[in-house]
This record gives C-alpha cells, sequence and structure tokens, in this order.
C-alpha cells in the first residue's frame, strides 16, 4: 500500500489530540504539512508534532507539500471551499463535522465528489470508536429485541466545559458554522442513528433561542422515523442550570433497553438475561481508527467508511430540525 501523505487545513485545538497525531501513527499514512493562517501558530505545531512543513496559505500547502490527501478542520464556512480546490487539483480529502453550513453546500460538494478522480471521507469518527462498535454489535444481535424508540437528551448549561469556545466562540455564529451547538454537537449523534438503523423516511423539528445569549438558537427538538419504523425523538438544550445537565441515549426495544452516553464511556444493556454495564477505554487519539480505515479506502483496499451522501442526509435532517425556528 502507498503511503498517504497528508496536510491538515486548519491545524488549530481540535487536531491536537482528537485528529493530528494520528495521521503518522497508523499503517502508511503520515502527516506530512500542516496549515493555519497565522504563520506562528502554524510553525509552532509543526515543531511540537514534528511535522516537515508549515505554510500560512492552504493553496500553497496543496501546491507544494506533496500531498496525497487533506484534512480539512476549519470552522463550516470554509469546508465547501476548500473541499472543492483540494478536488480540483485531484487531492484526497477528510473533512471535519457537519461537513458543510446546510444541506445545499453538502449536496453541492457531493456533486464535485462525483465529477472528481480523487476521493472524500467525513469525520463521523464515532462510527468506527469500540464503544459504537459494541452498541452496533447489540442492535445486531437483537440484545434488546426489535427496537422500538430511541430517546436522546443532551442537555448542558450555558458554560458547559465539554463545549468547546473559541476567541471568536464560532459555534454560535450560524454565518460560520450553519447554527450553534446543535451543529457543532448533533452530527455526531444523528449520525449514529442513520448508521445503525438506515434511511430516514420522514423527520422534522424545531429550534429556538431561549437566553438570546448568542445569535444562534440554543434549544432543538426533532424527531426521525427510519424506513424499518424505528423512531428517534432528540432534545438538545445549551442553556439549563447545572443541575438538570444530562447526555443520555435510550435505545427501547421489545426485550430490553440500550442506555449510553454519546460523550461518556459506558454502555448499559438491561434484558431478559439481566443488567450489564461496560466500561470503555477511548483511543488515545479519538479519530485515529476512523482515519486507519480512510487510509485504506484511499489505497483502495477498502469501502468508504463515511461517505458524502450519508453526510448529505444527514444535514437534510439538521436543517429540517433547526429552519422552522420559533
Amino acid at each position: 500500500m502507498k503511503q498517504i501523505r497528508w496536510g491538515i487545513i486548519g491545524c488549530g485545538n481540535v487536531t491536537e489530540k482528537k485528529s493530528g497525531p494520528a495521521f503518522s501513527k497508523v499503517p502508511d499514512s503520515k502527516l506530512a504539512a500542516v496549515m493555519r493562517r497565522n504563520g506562528e501558530k502554524a510553525a509552532d505545531y509543526a515543531k511540537r508534532h514534528n511535522v516537515e512543513q508549515w505554510f500560512d496559505d492552504a493553496e500553497q500547502m496543496m501546491d507544494n507539500a506533496g500531498l496525497d490527501a487533506v484534512y480539512i478542520a476549519t470552522p463550516p464556512d470554509s469546508h465547501l471551499p476548500y473541499a472543492l480546490r483540494a478536488l480540483e487539483k485531484g487531492l484526497n480529502v477528510y473533512v471535519e463535522k457537519p461537513v458543510t453550513r446546510n444541506a445545499a453546500e453538502a449536496e453541492e460538494l457531493a456533486q464535485a465528489v462525483s465529477k472528481a478522480s480523487s476521493k472524500l471521507c467525513v469525520a463521523h469518527y464515532r462510527r468506527a470508536v469500540p464503544m459504537f462498535i459494541h452498541v452496533k454489535k447489540l442492535l445486531a444481535e437483537q440484545a434488546i429485541g426489535e427496537v422500538r424508540t430511541v430517546q436522546i437528551r443532551m442537555w448542558k448549561s450555558a458554560d458547559a466545559e465539554m463545549i468547546a469556545k473559541t476567541a471568536t466562540n464560532w459555534r454560535v455564529h450560524p454565518d460560520q458554522s450553519g447554527g450553534g451547538y446543535f451543529h457543532d454537537l448533533a452530527p455526531h449523534q444523528l449520525d449514529l442513528m442513520m448508521h445503525w438503523f438506515g434511511t430516514p423516511k420522514a423527520y422534522s423539528g424545531y429550534s429556538l433561542n431561549q437566553s438570546k445569549s448568542y445569535p444562534a438558537d440554543d434549544h432543538v427538538t426533532g424527531t426521525i422515523i427510519f424506513e424499518n419504523n424505528v423512531v428517534v425523538n432528540g432534545s438538545w438544550s445549551f442553556n439549563v442550570a447545572k443541575a438538570q445537565v444530562v447526555d443520555l441515549c435510550e435505545i427501547v426495544g421489545t426485550e430490553g433497553k440500550i442506555s449510553f452516553p454519546f460523550f461518556g464511556n459506558t454502555v448499559r444493556l438491561q434484558n431478559n438475561q439481566g443488567d450489564e454495564t461496560i466500561t470503555f477505554e477511548h483511543p488515545e487519539h479519538i479519530q485515529q481508527p476512523l482515519i486507519q480505515k480512510i487510509v485504506q479506502y484511499f489505497n483502495g483496499e477498502a469501502d468508504n467508511p463515511s461517505p458524502i451522501e450519508e453526510a448529505v442526509t444527514l444535514m437534510k435532517v439538521l436543517d429540517a430540525f433547526t429552519t422552522s425556528n420559533m
């Protein structure tokens, strides 16, 4: 297999541990260059992570660093233009979630991928994390019988530690992020629903800005009905009392229930055979298992582990949940 030489566009905080180091740790892969508009910060990142080249311009990096692929880890408003340019240059692309700001941009990207000679994957990396593979296995084995309903609750206080913030806090500016914290966190959750339960046949929801603390919505509610008649109900609120904070998914079937947090490490199975909780140790670099699959895909050794077509469907669901503002 060929060694895939990677460049990162946007080597910010998300790349420090979750993803960046993994590109040089998986087989047949190497992080060869990094880019950030602040050249001093790009140089510092390259020095700390033993990366040979750094740039303050993405075009220069894509043209001159001898790359096979780029990882786009910028805010969502620049995902589409950077991905289109990379595809035009014949580079493979790995793009952060949400893949774009909305479904229209995602469809434009999917159209470009269909015409390109190179490949593209989306960073729905929880698909490859052992904890969520275990949940998928339980579902395939019908450990809780036939699934009837899924209840998702993610309620956070306004200053929750797990909500990533930046100097400009772009995550709550819809022109940059597509929405608010829902757009930042819910793609992880809703992608898993589609990965496990298949194609949605109907979805709707609403969003509103209750606190008026920033331009984006801070409360989102939505429902998905899948073709297999599994019903998913979700509630996301980012301005509740600290005592009411919750991160919980409950998958309820005809013979039991599976419960877990999306941002934790335990899975509880309750069925006719008993009550069992398994604790998982996540990979040091949470994206590494998916990156390994992506390298194999780029080398023609595996199928696409996270295709743009599925991300388009996800973005349509996010749009349906948030464009009906109240």
